[in-house]
């Protein structure tokens, strides 16, 4: 059951991938990677990474698709006001995406091996296994990265604001 799932998943985040690189329309386009990006999040679920997965909704398809989206709109772009490319550039990203494609197949032409440990349990990527991590044996880093974002909030808030009358 779970292998037809994963190759629903597959074949879904396959489409909307192809969707978003052949979209005319810019915000079409997000609009499928933000798809895709839930897809991808389904995938993390069946391997069992529920953290991951949530995190990944969140950072991706909540904050960085809808800033790609605010700056899509704030920019209007129409056919008249996109600059063309040349012939030179169209080449040379040809021959950058290749010279991509021959480094892909060089690394997994040797196949990827992944071990799991004889040990492993079936709670391997569960969030309660990472909350008692972070809790017991890296309590004072998550702590003091926790004092170091409030300051970095602080610091914004102050740089932000125009006038400071003291």
């Amino acid at each position: 059951m779970a292998q037809y799932i994963f190759l629903t998943l597959a074949a879904l985040s396959i489409l909307t991938a192809l969707g978003m690189v052949f979209s005319k329309n810019p915000v079409h386009s997000v609009l499928y990677l933000i798809l895709t990006f839930f897809v991808i999040a389904g995938q993390y679920i069946l391997l069992n990474a529920q953290f991951l997965a949530v995190v990944h909704i969140i950072v991706y398809a909540g904050a960085i698709m809808v800033l790609f989206l605010f700056v899509l709109m704030l920019l209007n772009l129409s056919k008249e006001t996109e600059p063309q490319k040349s012939t030179t550039w169209k080449i040379s990203a040809c021959i950058a995406a290749g010279m991509l494609l021959v480094t892909m197949v060089g690394a997994l032409r040797g196949g990827i091996q992944v071990n799991i440990p004889e040990n492993a349990s079936g709670k391997v990527g569960l969030v309660e296994n990472l909350g008692m991590v972070l809790f017991t044996d890296f309590v004072v880093p998550f702590e003091i990265a926790g004092i170091l974002f409030l300051a970095a909030m602080v610091g914004a808030v102050l740089v932000g604001k125009r006038d400071l009358q003291v």
